[in-house]
C-alpha cells in the first residue's frame, strides 16, 4: 500500500511574512499557526484525517498528496516521490514536505 509521509518543514509568522508592516486588521490574531510545529510528522495512508492535522491545510495540500498516492511525481522537485506544498493561510503559512512511502 502506498502512503504519504507529511512533515512540517516551516511555520512562518506574520512578522516573517509582512516584516514590521503587519496589517492592522491582523494584529489581534495569533502571529503563527497554533496547530502545527516544525518537525511534526503524519502518515496519510487512507482518506482519514490524522489526529491533530489542520483540515484547512489538508484541503490545500490534498491534490499533491493524491498525486503522490497514485504514483505521480513532480519532476521540477528533482527527486521522485517528493513534493513541497503549503497551506494558503496568507498570514501564518505552513510549509509541508510530502514523501511517498510504499510498503
Amino acid at each position: 500500500m502506498t502512503g504519504v509521509k507529511v512533515t512540517v518543514v516551516r511555520c512562518f509568522t506574520q512578522e516573517e511574512i509582512f516584516g514590521e508592516d503587519v496589517p492592522e486588521e491582523l494584529k489581534d490574531f495569533a502571529t503563527h499557526c497554533n496547530r502545527h510545529q516544525e518537525g511534526q510528522e503524519y502518515i496519510m495512508d487512507s482518506n482519514d484525517i490524522p489526529e491533530g492535522f489542520c483540515t484547512a491545510a489538508l484541503a490545500d495540500i490534498s491534490r499533491d498528496i493524491c498525486h503522490l498516492w497514485r504514483g505521480g511525481d513532480f519532476p521540477w522537485v528533482g527527486k521522485p516521490g517528493v513534493m513541497y506544498s503549503s497551506c494558503t493561510d496568507g498570514r501564518q503559512t505552513v510549509v509541508f514536505k510530502l514523501e511517498r512511502i510504499e510498503d
